[in-house]
C-alpha cells in the first residue's frame, strides 16, 4: 500500500500556536505539553487579533496545529475561528477549541464555523495533561494533513 506523498502527520518541528487570553491558563497547558512530550515550538499569543497578526505574516512557518480559547477579550476566539476557517491560506489549519465551556451551543457553533475539534479544559493538570496526551496522540502521531507551501 503507498502513501499519498502530500500526506503527512505532524512533526516535532512545526510551531502551535496557543490563542489564550489567561497566562495562568497558557503555563498550566505549556506544562502540560512538557509532562506529554510534546516539544513543538509554542507560540502564544493573547487575543485573536494578536493571533491574525501572527496568521498572516508572510516570514513564518504557518502553525501546524492552533489551540483557540473561546472567551477573549476584543476579538474572541468564535470570530478568530471564523475568519481563519474563511481565509485560504489558513484553512487548512487544524484549530482545536480548547476552552471552559460545556455550553451545547458554543460547541454546535463551533463546529458549524470550521473547528476540528472541541475539548472542554479539565479542571484539574492531571486531566489537562490527559487531554494533551490524547491530542498529541492523535493531531501528531495519526492525523494525516496536507502538505503547503511554507509548512516543514
Amino acid at each position: 500500500m503507498t502513501q499519498d506523498m502530500n500526506l503527512k502527520p505532524l512533526r516535532e518541528s512545526q510551531p502551535i500556536l496557543i490563542v489564550e487570553d489567561s497566562t495562568d491558563d497558557f503555563e498550566a497547558t505549556k506544562r502540560a505539553f512538557s509532562k506529554a512530550n510534546l516539544h513543538n515550538p509554542i507560540k502564544h499569543v493573547f487575543n485573536g487579533e494578536d493571533a491574525l497578526s501572527y496568521l498572516r505574516s508572510d516570514a513564518l512557518t504557518k502553525p501546524g496545529l492552533i489551540l483557540l480559547d473561546l472567551n477573549m477579550p476584543g476579538l474572541d476566539g468564535r470570530k478568530t475561528l471564523e475568519i481563519i476557517k474563511q481565509t485560504p491560506k489558513l484553512k487548512k489549519i487544524p484549530v482545536v477549541i480548547l476552552t471552559t465551556s460545556d455550553d451545547e451551543r458554543d460547541v454546535k457553533a463551533c463546529y458549524e464555523l470550521g473547528a476540528n475539534t472541541y475539548i472542554q479544559k479539565p479542571v484539574d493538570f492531571d486531566g489537562l495533561i490527559a487531554a494533551i496526551r490524547r491530542l498529541k496522540e492523535y493531531w501528531f502521531e495519526i492525523a494525516l494533513l496536507p502538505k503547503e507551501q511554507g509548512r516543514g
